[in-house]
């Protein structure tokens, strides 16, 4: 699965506040300029014609500009079995943009006082110790900060036959029981390594240290503060009928399916601080604005450590606490974000701090990573375009 968003492109972004969910294919504020007008129009223009191409399920996106969501807009069937149109109102999964919520959670334990970043993991969740460490004995070493910024020394993935799967309800059994399944590479904290069961385990210290579930903490904490009341791990019933359907291309059958999608509905056993959200594009967009919002819960220190690079191998692209970071030399654009690739999703989140500009894209197709070039391209305009305006003024 392909997590890191395109480095080779420079992008923008920005900030914005609440946009209320209304049926429908679409609903806007207006742009701070027309140039930024044009550059959303193409977008919209762009993502219908993926459509076009793709003939197969459907987009639904925000960008927001110095905290107000300035267009949204749906394209496309959320289900093609039940001839479901896909509107603003419509909740896809976001897939690894949950590590960047994971992230922020175990930020205002830290502001908490509840953790420190450089704790040890092992002082909450001493299974840790247990992990495959090749003759070493370096577990017990592993901080929150190294879970964070993917520089544990763990591997992607645990050996757990069908870690993967399973009701939702049983995550945490089933981080537990992939732990002694993991290996760890040392030395810890020196070398970035993406790693899905490193935020999985990130997850249930944060709740260990709280004492209290994980799931309910990003509830109470981070959903309800922000405004995210189309977010959620597990789907309430009367909200059932606005999940889009997942497709995934199937080559033997040389046609769209949604068989794997429908069976990770239920649950997808251990992801689910590193891949469990639902949420409408809106939505996660109140969640990139607070990123940017000094109103917001959570301290613009530990904010900015967010969107810092975290790892050492290189000082203009990496990782920081939950985000992907560029720091474009050329432009002087520095882009944040996270993308998400799950079974019949793709998701795509940008935003550039400086110019509080922003976009979100969902797509319920997982085989269409155009999304990720259409966004970039459209915060590059959209940067660029603020920069323009505010030489005018």
């Amino acid at each position: 699965m392909k997590q890191l968003f395109c480095l080779t492109l420079s992008f923008g972004l920005f900030l914005a506040p609440s946009c209320q969910e209304k049926p429908g294919t679409g609903e806007a504020g207006q742009p701070h300029n027309p140039d930024s007008h044009e550059l959303i129009a193409d977008f919209e223009n762009k993502l219908g014609q993926g459509l076009a191409i793709k003939k197969n399920g459907s987009f639904s996106a925000a960008v927001f500009i110095k905290g107000e969501i300035v267009w949204s807009k749906a394209f496309g069937k959320a289900d093609y079995q039940k001839g479901v149109d896909a509107d603003t109102s419509t909740i896809y999964r976001i897939g690894s943009i949950s590590k960047t919520i994971t992230a922020y959670l175990m930020l205002l334990m830290v502001q908490r006082g509840l953790i420190h970043l450089d704790d040890p993991v092992a002082n909450y969740l001493p299974e840790i110790r247990s992990l495959k460490q090749n003759g070493t004995d370096v577990a017990g070493e592993i901080t929150f900060r190294q879970l964070a910024d993917h520089t544990s020394g763990l591997v992607r993935e645990p050996e757990l036959p069908y870690a993967a799967s399973g009701p939702i309800e049983t995550w945490e059994t089933k981080v537990l029981q992939s732990i002694p399944t993991t290996t760890l590479h040392p030395p810890v904290g020196k070398t970035y390594s993406y790693s899905n069961i490193g935020y999985a385990i990130l997850g249930l210290a944060i709740s260990r240290a709280a004492h209290k579930p994980f799931i309910d903490l990003v509830e109470e904490l981070i959903f309800r503060p922000h405004g995210m009341k189309n977010s959620f791990y597990i789907i309430p019933r009367e909200s059932e009928n606005r999940v889009a359907m997942g497709y995934s291309w199937n080559s033997m059958s040389s046609a769209y399916e949604s068989r794997a999608s429908k069976a990770e509905f239920a649950g997808r056993g251990y992801k689910v601080p590193n891949g469990g959200v639902f949420a409408t594009a809106n939505d996660l967009a109140r969640f990139a604005i607070s990123l940017m919002a000094d109103s917001d819960g959570l301290a613009r220190n530990y904010r900015d450590s967010m969107q810092t690079i975290q790892t050492s191998e290189n000082s203009n692209t990496g990782y920081g606490l939950g985000l992907n970071i560029m720091n474009n030399k050329t432009t002087g654009v520095k882009v944040v974000g996270h993308n998400g690739l799950v079974a019949g999703f793709g998701s795509c989140m940008l935003f550039n701090p400086a110019s509080r500009i922003g976009v979100v894209v969902f797509r319920n197709c997982d085989d269409d990573p155009s999304i990720e070039f259409k966004a970039a391209n459209l915060l590059n305009g959209l940067v660029a375009a603020s920069k323009v305006t505010s030489g005018k003024n």
